[in-house]
């Protein structure tokens, strides 16, 4: 309301142009759909495409300096093939990247990977972030239920929207005499 008892007029609505990178999460193994989609959107935005993934075995660990570092979650069962990994994804990605055209970059995370990919995306001021679904199976459908989805966790957790890419859609199958 105005001061003369009028109701006030809303602001009108003036769209931005989007200006930050699509952030893409990253799995050892993932189909390359994901990748693709996250390129194709980066493409069709004129932004940078961010790939990251994240080490679930590390966790982020406060210096008395300020500075965060990764330390593992059991020093005794530290994984010393997190850099190959690291590698492999990267080296996969710059195989379907290269020579695209795609400005894009890799990064490894460490932590829960919602909150990691929602850190990263807050500070590279990230437009969208997009993420993968599970393989179908038994297995994924165990992980999800003991540790829950990452693309549910970040739409609950940060503002930014989430893209997701099916990997294994379910087709229907007519049943037979129909």
């Amino acid at each position: 309301m105005t001061d003369a008892g009028k109701p006030s007029s809303p602001t009108p609505y003036v769209p931005r142009q989007i200006s930050g990178p699509v952030l893409m999460g990253v799995v050892p193994g993932q189909p390359l759909a994901v990748a693709h989609r996250a390129a194709e959107l980066a493409f069709s935005l004129g932004v940078k495409l961010v790939c990251a993934y994240v080490d679930v075995t590390t966790y982020l660990a406060e210096e008395p300096d300020g500075r965060a570092e990764a330390r593992p979650i059991d020093p005794d069962g530290v994984d010393d093939d997190i850099e190959g990994i690291s590698a492999t994804i990267a080296a996969d990605l710059r195989a379907a990247f290269d020579g695209t055209g795609i400005d894009w970059s890799f990064v490894t995370l460490a932590g829960d990977p919602a909150r990691a990919l929602g850190r990263l995306a807050e500070s590279a001021d990230a437009s969208v972030i997009v993420v993968g679904t599970r393989e179908r199976g038994l297995g994924a459908r165990l992980e999800e239920l003991l540790v829950g989805s990452v693309a549910v966790h970040l739409t609950h957790r940060q503002h930014r929207p989430v893209l997701v890419v099916p990997l294994a859609p379910h087709r229907h199958q007519p049943k037979a005499g129909r």
